[in-house]
Parts: structure tokens; sequence; C-alpha cells
């Protein structure tokens, strides 16, 4: 099995994710808290995270969290996230700031 380096560029922390693990699973599991956890589903959107480099595989999410167009621009829900390769992600970015 795979591991990837995830790294979140705002607090510079680095954790491992399995190739077969949401992004979100795998920040709880080694303890990093850079992002709320809420249902775990794809549902509730606190979990929003920014891919700012790297590939993943995306599951089902909530459109009315990340749109089609913020997906196409690297917004994600971490629960709902699985790396390809090795990321560099954004915890709880500002998505108003950035779509204006």
């Amino acid at each position: 099995m795979r591991v990837f380096n995830i790294t979140d560029k705002t607090s510079e922390q680095t954790f491992v994710c399995r190739e077969n693990e949401y992004v979100l699973y795998a920040m709880q599991r080694t303890g990093i808290a850079c992002i709320p956890i809420g249902c775990k589903g794809g549902g509730c959107g606190v979990c929003r995270i920014n891919i700012i480099a790297g590939k993943v595989d995306f599951g089902p999410m909530s459109k009315a969290h990340v749109s089609d167009e913020q997906r196409k621009n690297g917004y994600a829900l971490a629960c709902r996230v699985k790396p390809r390769s090795h990321l560099v992600i954004e915890c709880a970015p500002n998505l108003k700031a950035r779509n204006k």
C-alpha cells in the first residue's frame, strides 16, 4: 500500500495518508487539527480544504458546500478526497476572499 505526504501550507504541518484513506481520516488519525470535523460524509462542509498541488480522487460532496466551479479550482471536503500523489493543501480556506 502506498502512502503520501500531505502538507498543510497554512500551519506547515505534514502528515501521512494512505492511498485508500480519506484525507480527513488521516488528519484525525495522526492528531493534526487544522480543520473541524463534522459529519464525515460530505454533507456539512466544515472540513473544506483547498488542494494547491497534487492529485486526488473525489468522493461525493454536497454542491451546497463545494460547487462544481470551486471543485475545478481545487476546493474539496477533506472527508471526501483520497490522495493519488503527495499533496499540498490549505486548511479552512477563505472562499469569499478568493471568489471576489
